[in-house]
């Protein structure tokens, strides 16, 4: 004889019940999380509301203070005319800066050769110097090359395009015998520049 089971859950309602609540919970949860990052965001956005404001606020300071500026200069009367223009334009424009050219000047001379020393006058830079007469080497072939180095250098030769040797001339010192020359550096005409403006 066959017998029959069936098999009843008393508990139903109560997983019914359990299920729902985990529904809950997990809407409960996933709501809190979107409220988090909608508040997460709201703030965020009020803190670059905030950033870009105080940058338009100093803008329009920075507006108002040269507006004002304008004013003051039209009141007083102090306006720049074109030759003060071309004035600030040959304070910057006809200088030379000597810290440079000396580093690149040292760095040109080799050590056959001294620089006694030297002179700045009429735009025309004077190198003075020495070199020791060695019968290997012709003396004046030293000296050209040294010339031909300053002219090549362009941290020397942008403010004197023209180098030449003026004279040299054999001497005797302590008994060793050394040539002494002088090489002319021609500053560039700045008046040229000036009329260009």
């Amino acid at each position: 004889m066959n017998n029959f089971h069936f098999s009843i859950n008393l508990n139903k309602f109560g997983e019914l019940r359990r299920k729902e609540e985990k529904e809950k919970t997990g809407f409960r949860n996933l709501l809190i999380v979107f409220a988090f990052f909608t508040v997460l965001f709201f703030v965020f956005a009020l803190i670059l509301n905030g950033n870009l404001n105080q940058k338009v606020k100093n803008r329009e300071q920075l507006l108002s203070d040269i507006k004002n500026e304008i004013e003051s200069y039209q009141v007083s009367g102090e306006f720049l005319s074109s030759k003060d223009l071309q004035r600030i334009d040959k304070v910057s424009t006809e200088r030379i800066f000597w810290a440079m050219k000396l580093v690149a000047l040292s760095e040109q001379t080799t050590n056959k050769i001294a620089i006694t020393h030297f002179s700045f006058k009429n735009d025309k830079l004077s190198l003075y110097g020495i070199t020791k007469v060695d019968k290997k080497q012709k003396e004046f072939d030293l000296i050209h090359d040294f010339v031909e180095k300053l002219k090549q250098n362009e941290q020397i030769s942008s403010d004197f395009p023209e180098i030449k040797i003026v004279h040299s001339r054999k001497d005797v010192e302590k008994d060793v015998e050394i040539m002494r020359f002088e090489i002319e550096c021609t500053a560039r005409d700045f008046s040229d520049e000036g009329e260009n403006i």
